[in-house]
């Protein structure tokens, strides 16, 4: 899927990316189901790969439901 609600608003991949990293990414791919639920609020959780410089590629994990993102660095 390319696009999703995340707390109560449709974003895109770049979007997404950027709530996780805090600026926007050079290139994001899709945003799928991450499989597991928020340790915070127990929502659901989306991933998203994406590279905020041409080195990295970093995969990030947003609730659909509250502020908490965390990557995988």
């Amino acid at each position: 899927m390319s696009n999703r609600v995340v707390q109560g608003r449709m974003v895109t991949p770049e979007r997404l990316a950027e709530l996780i990293e805090g600026e926007r990414p050079m290139e994001a791919d899709g945003i799928e189901d991450a499989d597991q639920v928020c340790p915070d609020c127990g929502g659901d959780v989306l991933a998203v790969s994406y590279m905020p410089s041409v080195t990295e590629l970093i995969t990030g994990y947003k609730c659909q439901d509250c502020d908490w993102a965390d990557a995988d660095r």
